[in-house]
């Protein structure tokens, strides 16, 4: 069997300009088969659904599988302290700010962690609030964690 990593898979699909239904069944079982197992594949596919046209379904298995990854696999295993916090408010934000994914990412980490830093919780709120209340065409640089 051919390991494909995740960096060729977000060349194919940054190239295609789209993730189909057949591209998100390679990725979940050629590609990362039990999960994310990096920040920086996490932090590829993040940049990868802000880069192209994904899916719903991409989009919650990208959800899903953040969460899980930042939550049970990150060490302190179930909490987010601050430099996993700091990671992902950069991971998530990009140059312009969180995509709604990201929100719901940031957002749903916060729910599923028994315990996370300060820092992601109130980013997780401010994304939330401000995609729900910036047009996407107005949108402004968004301030990234110290």
């Amino acid at each position: 069997m051919t390991t494909i990593s995740v960096a060729q898979f977000c060349n194919h699909a940054v190239s295609a300009g789209t993730i189909s239904a057949d591209d998100l069944i390679v990725l979940k079982r050629e590609v990362i088969p039990d999960g994310i197992a990096s920040r920086e594949e996490a932090d590829l596919l993040i940049a990868l659904e802000r880069a192209v046209i994904g899916s719903d379904a991409f989009a919650e298995f990208l959800i899903a599988s953040v969460v899980d990854y930042a939550v049970w696999v990150e060490r302190a295993t179930g909490y987010i302290d601050r430099d996993a916090a700091a990671w992902l408010q950069a991971s998530l934000s990009g140059r312009t700010g969180p995509s709604p994914v990201g929100a719901r990412i940031a957002m749903e980490i916060v729910r599923e962690a028994q315990g996370s830093a300060e820092s992601l919780t109130a980013f997780a709120l401010e994304a939330n609030r401000w995609i729900r209340e910036v047009p996407a065409k107005d949108r402004v640089t968004f301030a990234l964690a110290a």
